[in-house]
């Protein structure tokens, strides 16, 4: 446990937190915590009792210390932390002329480990947009007949389930469609991202076709006559379908695939671009299709690309 700092540099440094910044407690606690362990790192063991001369700390001590963690075991996160803890004490320290340079300043937080988005492969995205259709097949068989709005259910859900997958759309972005922005004919859909930008997307023919069954299926409920502002996927209510509502109903379709229930409908998005490069699609075009602002975002497919390669070659050549 770290011990009590008494310092009248650090007293100052957590008056300013709590007057000026109106830190909470616990901001204050884990600043000392970092600033005692600094403390540690650079006194001398026989000066226990001598305030630290913070004039002669270098930024050799200051990386040091953060490399001292990062040797240890500790997550990015909380080196960053630490360095940010630091470098604001210095900075501090700097603007009330106790130091005249901030030797944390222009140190970089090592880099955070990206997590690889989760991608179903061609085959489960197979089995998962099948798993509607299956299912209203054995209701079928059953002999009894389904009413109308049961019937379009299913046919939405599995309109849904291929939009998602055909176009890579966010499921809010899926969620908000409606009839107008549909257009059939072209095999193209309006998606409104993020900043109310618009973009076109293509339909795949497997989803131009259920769309087709999914909109006869909704005229026979709710009637005839395009309105802007008709929903293109609905819920019983005839009002548009919610993202939350989207999420439930792909957790059916997972367990009738026999696929894991983690997937979210996100991973359709994250399989519809992971497919498409691997299949020979530059990065430019993916970008676009996802309406990703920066190819840096649609950069983090390339490596799920890439360790799935890796892991390819490792299971199958002879000396992986």
């Amino acid at each position: 446990m770290t011990e009590k700092v008494f310092d009248p540099v650090v007293t100052g440094f957590v008056n300013y937190l709590e007057v000026e910044r109106n830190a909470s407690r616990h901001t204050i606690s884990a600043y000392l915590q970092d600033i005692s362990q600094f403390i540690e790192y650079v006194r001398d063991p026989s000066k226990k009792d001598v305030p630290v001369d913070w004039t002669g700390i270098d930024r050799f001590q200051a990386r040091g210390f953060l490399m001292e963690f990062q040797r240890c075991g500790s997550s990015p996160a909380t080196t960053g932390r630490k360095l940010a803890s630091l470098r604001s004490f210095f900075k501090f320290m700097e603007r009330e002329s106790q130091i005249s340079v901030n030797p944390f300043s222009g140190l970089h937080a090592p880099k955070k480990a990206r997590n690889l988005p989760d991608v179903l492969s061609v085959d489960e995205v197979d089995r998962l947009l099948a798993a509607p259709e299956q299912i209203f097949g054995r209701m079928c068989d059953k002999g009894k007949p389904l009413d109308v709005l049961k019937a379009y259910f299913y046919l939405r859900d599995q309109a849904l389930l291929e939009v998602l997958y055909s176009t890579g759309a966010r499921v809010s972005e899926v969620a908000g469609m409606t009839e107008k922005d549909l257009d059939l004919l072209s095999g193209f859909v309006t998606v409104r991202g993020k900043g109310k930008k618009e973009r076109l997307c293509a339909l795949g023919v497997p989803a131009g076709r259920v769309l087709r069954k999914t909109l006869a299926s909704a005229e026979m409920i709710w009637g005839s006559g395009r309105k802007a502002a008709t929903p293109l996927f609905r819920n019983k209510r005839g009002e548009p379908i919610t993202s939350r509502s989207i999420e439930r109903m792909m957790k059916k379709y997972l367990a009738e695939a026999g696929l894991s229930h983690e997937f979210s409908p996100h991973a359709l998005r994250h399989s519809f671009a992971t497919h498409l490069l691997d299949a020979g699609a530059d990065l430019r075009s993916v970008q676009e299709l996802l309406g990703h602002a920066s190819l840096s975002t649609t950069q983090i497919y390339t490596h799920v690309t890439i360790e799935r390669l890796k892991k390819v070659y490792q299971s199958a050549h002879p000396h992986a």
